[in-house]
């Protein structure tokens, strides 16, 4: 009888992994040499009631979780650790240190250094490198200088800075990547498996065609249509002019309809309001004017002579009318085919015979363009919840009459006709694309496979055509062309912003002067060029500063400057210069002393500027009446911020110029440190070693492989393209959707050639610089699917050498494992029901009866590759993804801004997070595991030291 340590676990039909077991409930090995997982429990959500597998410490689950806590908690640390100006010299190689070359076994930073080394390093680019000239030299000596500025933090500037997001982003990526990438011993390891987690995340990204539905689309609170369109008369000096007002059907929660009349200059004009109100925002342009209008075909009863009756409403004098509607803006009635006789007989048809008219649909290009450009600005909370906002869709009510509602319920008919060609064309792509199933799943073991990729780029390389290709790799171009067509018509036709995004792309094509910029690219030098560029920007003449550092150094001093005229007014308005001075030193202090006050403030639940104030470390110390002072500004602020009162905000205002004094001070300085990082040389030598490192390979492999005349394939390309667009704006929708479906494909497959051409030219003469970049991706993936070669994290080892040799108390251990598991089950719970909450407030539901298609099942090839064909499991994703659900995409900066608005902004914020986050479970402390985590460094450094 085998060993039970070596028995092989098989796949139950309830898809759970169980060893065989004999009749006398022995395990029985089998032949399938994979690694034992843990037999499951019935209770697969439970921890406490799981027996470890005999031999074992831990259970399955256990094992994982415990990994995953000392891994963030490691990561966590080093990442923090980065900011040190010791942090490179505690690395490894290839940075100095001055106790000599840190062996990989020795770094404070394995997880780090693993990835640095093998990830980084080892870049085509960056490994002819020379560990001395440029890591140590250059790179070490910039970020070592940069880390001795003490740039500041999130705490002084009282917002999430762009170095804290990017930290807490980086956090998360590299624990997703060694979670998912190191395995343990065991081969027991699990995690927990919420199956209806899985049905709600696909719901919540089944949305579909959603975002172009008339009604029914709630975003943040509001329910907002462009209607429908109608012709007002305005009376300028003598004459009376005609112009076009948009209908807004405007919806909120527990509120009925209401009907909106606005101008286009109306919508110009909250754009500007919003640009006032939220400065510093980054709003999507306004679409451009659009006078077109749309025709549109009805079926209706012969013998009606009143034709006017079923016009939209009259445009004479009010713009042209084209007929370059497209397939979405031409449609007739579903299933019934127009005949040529039916096409141009203008004969009279007897009463009772059913016939098609023409509708006039007024801007209607235009409408969709502005229901678009709401829907986007409504997608930002800042600005749905803005005043201009709210006054744009709730002021200016209108009563419709009978002719508008017949315009509104035509439009809303061509909404439905659009989207559901839209539903056919996708449905049609779709099934093409299945066809090629089983050839698409060939090719993605080939990929998945070990140097799938570089299989991939070597075909390309060696076969001069497509039809040279293998039968897979053409079936993958033939799939490629309906994944592409369907991105064109997506992205030009069937996208309420499509008519604008098309106009502009057609502009922008007409103004690039192809032939100039071929004889550029094939006759000049750009490696040369950019070489002189360099040279002239970054000699140094004598040792004086050169050309870049002068540009620079004047923009920067510019911003010091006129930080400076802000503050020479803030002192002004204080009017106390020893409250001004003591910020100031602050603001100059180092950085031990600086961590001291935000601890005690921290500790004390004061305002950072009081902390400052009264703290004894900063000369000159305050008087009583200084510091009373002092006080009743702050008391009078915080009732300021919480309570909208012009009294109490006019005492507060002492204490707002204290803290935009002290956020000014805190950028002056910031900018003053990055100038002397700029005026250092090694500056100066960095940036022209990664030039030389990076541009100057691809410059040369562009050149040997003629790219110049892929410039000429582009525009032909463009102006294919544009001539299929064009086209489909004009056919009827009568005419077979396969028709539409065909165009774009064959579109796609005209210019094929020219882009493999280009593709397999630029490998043909890469110098072997692609083949090292695939090698590098495979390396990757090689780590994400095996894990290193230094082996495996024995858990149950770690864990009990820690409980024999008194580290841990071992019942303890268990209690905060277990405790972790359920926090971990809790929040995926608590995820699911706030996604599912907030797909039904937003009617994103599937089943919502908007009429949404889910774009998983519409868009072809969406489910071809998974992520854990690269090694990412997809649980630790969806974990990973849960742990911060509801990010905010909103600036966090209010530089400029009155202080106390700020603040108010700012504690609103927070309370909205805090009310999103209601019910969140919240993580156990963990104090017992915090024994584990000298053992488990030491053996994640051999673990990890290749």
């Amino acid at each position: 009888m085998a060993d039970l340590s070596q028995s092989t676990p098989v796949k139950s039909l309830d898809g759970s992994i169980r060893p065989l077991q004999n009749d006398a409930g022995k395990f029985i090995p089998s032949s399938n040499d994979s690694l034992p997982l843990r037999p499951k429990s019935d209770n697969q959500m439970s921890s406490k009631g799981t027996l470890p597998p005999s031999g074992q410490t831990l259970t399955g689950k256990q094992e994982h979780y415990l990994k995953r806590e000392l891994i963030s908690q490691q990561v966590v640390n080093e990442i923090s650790e980065l900011a040190s100006t010791t942090a490179l010299q505690r690395f490894g190689a290839p940075f100095r240190s001055e106790f000599g070359e840190v062996a990989p076994v020795d770094s404070d930073l394995p997880l780090l250094r693993y990835i640095f080394v093998h990830h980084v390093r080892n870049f085509p680019f960056l490994d002819q490198a020379r560990e001395k000239e440029f890591w140590q030299d250059k790179l070490q000596v910039f970020l070592e200088s940069f880390a001795n500025r003490h740039i500041s933090s999130s705490e002084d500037r009282l917002e999430e800075t762009k170095r804290r997001k990017l930290a807490k982003k980086s956090e998360k990526l590299v624990e997703l990547m060694m979670v998912s990438a190191i395995p343990t011993a065991s081969g027991y390891e699990e995690r927990i498996r919420f199956s209806e987690l899985e049905v709600v995340e696909r719901g919540a990204n089944d949305q579909g065609l959603l975002v172009n539905t008339p009604e029914g689309h709630v975003i943040n609170g509001w329910d907002i249509n462009v209607a429908g369109v109608r012709t007002t008369s305005v009376k300028r000096t003598v004459r009376y002019h005609q112009h076009a007002e948009f209908i807004l059907r405007v919806k909120q929660a527990r509120k009925g309809d209401l009907f909106i009349g606005r101008r286009y200059g109306e919508f110009a004009r909250l754009h500007k309001r919003l640009r006032a109100e939220i400065p510093g925002k980054v709003l999507a342009p306004l679409p451009r004017k659009n006078r077109s209008s749309t025709k549109m075909s009805l079926l209706s009863v012969g013998g009606d002579e009143d034709a006017s009756s079923m016009s939209s409403v009259s445009t004479t004098g009010t713009g042209r009318v084209t007929d370059d509607g497209s397939s979405l803006r031409n449609l007739v009635g579903m299933g019934h085919r127009r005949s040529g006789s039916q096409q141009h007989s203008p004969s009279p048809r007897p009463s009772g015979e059913l016939s098609r008219e023409k509708v006039t649909l007024y801007r209607e290009d235009q409408r969709v363009s502005l229901r678009a450009f709401l829907r986007t600005f409504l997608q930002n909370r800042q600005i749905a919840e803005s005043k201009a906002m709210h006054e744009f869709l709730t002021g200016n009510t209108i009563k419709l009459n009978e002719e508008e509602m017949d315009d509104i319920q035509r439009r809303k008919e061509m909404d439905e006709r659009r989207i559901d060609e839209q539903k056919r064309f996708y449905e049609i792509a779709r099934q093409r694309a299945k066809e090629l199933d089983v050839y698409m799943e060939r090719f993605r073991r080939d990929i998945v496979e070990r140097n799938g990729l570089t299989k991939l780029f070597k075909e390309i390389k060696e076969k001069n055509t497509i039809d040279d290709l293998s039968i897979e790799y053409k079936k993958f171009a033939e799939w490629l062309r309906i994944e592409v067509a369907a991105t064109i018509y997506h992205l030009f036709l069937a996208e309420d912003n499509s008519p604008d995004l098309f106009a502009q792309a057609k502009r922008i094509h007409s103004m690039i002067p192809y032939t100039a910029l071929k004889q550029v690219i094939r006759f000049a030098n750009p490696a040369a060029v950019m070489s002189g560029v360099l040279d002239l920007f970054l000699a140094q003449p004598f040792g004086a500063r050169s050309l870049a550092q002068r540009a620079f150094g004047m923009a920067i001093n510019d911003g010091i400057k006129s930080f400076q005229k802000a503050i020479d007014s803030l002192t002004v308005k204080v009017d106390d210069p020893v409250l001004c001075e003591k910020l100031k030193v602050f603001c100059n202090a180092d950085e031990e002393v600086k961590i001291t006050i935000r601890t005690e403030a921290v500790e004390e639940d004061l305002d950072l500027v009081v902390a400052i104030l009264k703290s004894e470390l900063i000369k000159p110390e305050l008087t009583p009446e200084q510091f009373g002072k002092v006080f009743n500004a702050y008391v009078a602020w915080d009732n300021a911020v919480q309570n909208v009162d012009d009294e109490m905000k006019q005492g507060a205002q002492t204490f707002a110029y204290l803290k935009q004094l002290l956020k000014l001070y805190t950028r002056q300085r910031d900018k003053a440190m990055i100038l002397s990082v700029i005026e250092e040389p090694v500056t100066l030598q960095l940036f022209r070693d990664l030039f030389t490192i990076f541009y100057e390979p691809l410059v040369r492999v562009y050149k040997s492989a003629n790219v110049y005349n892929s410039v000429t394939d582009f525009a032909s390309f463009a102006d294919d393209m544009f001539n299929v667009l064009e086209h489909a704006q004009r056919q009827d929708v009568s005419a077979d959707p396969n028709q539409t479906v065909q165009a774009f494909i064959d579109l796609c497959e005209r210019h094929q050639e020219a882009f493999y051409r280009f593709v397999h030219e630029v490998h043909l003469h890469d110098n072997g610089l692609f083949t090292q970049l695939m090698g590098w991706l495979e390396g990757i993936l090689e780590f994400l699917r095996h894990g290193p070669r230094g082996g495996k994290l024995d858990m149950n080892a770690l864990f009990q050498g820690a409980v024999d040799m008194g580290k841990i108390n071992k019942s303890s251990a268990i209690d905060e494992i277990n405790s972790l598991i359920e926090w971990q089950e809790e929040r995926k719970k608590w995820h699911h029901d706030k996604t599912r909450q907030k797909m039904a407030a937003e009617g994103s539901g599937s089943g919502s009866g908007s009429g949404a298609a889910p774009t998983a099942e519409l868009t072809p090839g969406s489910a071809t590759f998974r992520t854990s064909d690269f090694g990412l499991n997809e649980a630790d994703i969806a974990e990973m993804q849960s742990s911060s659900p509801f990010s905010s995409d909103e600036s966090d900066s209010d530089s400029g801004a009155d202080p106390i608005t700020s603040e108010r902004k700012r504690r609103a914020k927070r309370q909205d997070h805090l009310r999103r986050s209601a019910g969140e479970p919240q993580k156990p402390a963990v104090k017992e595991l915090t024994g584990l985590r000298e053992g488990f460094l030491s053996m994640l450094r051999m673990v990890l030291a290749e």
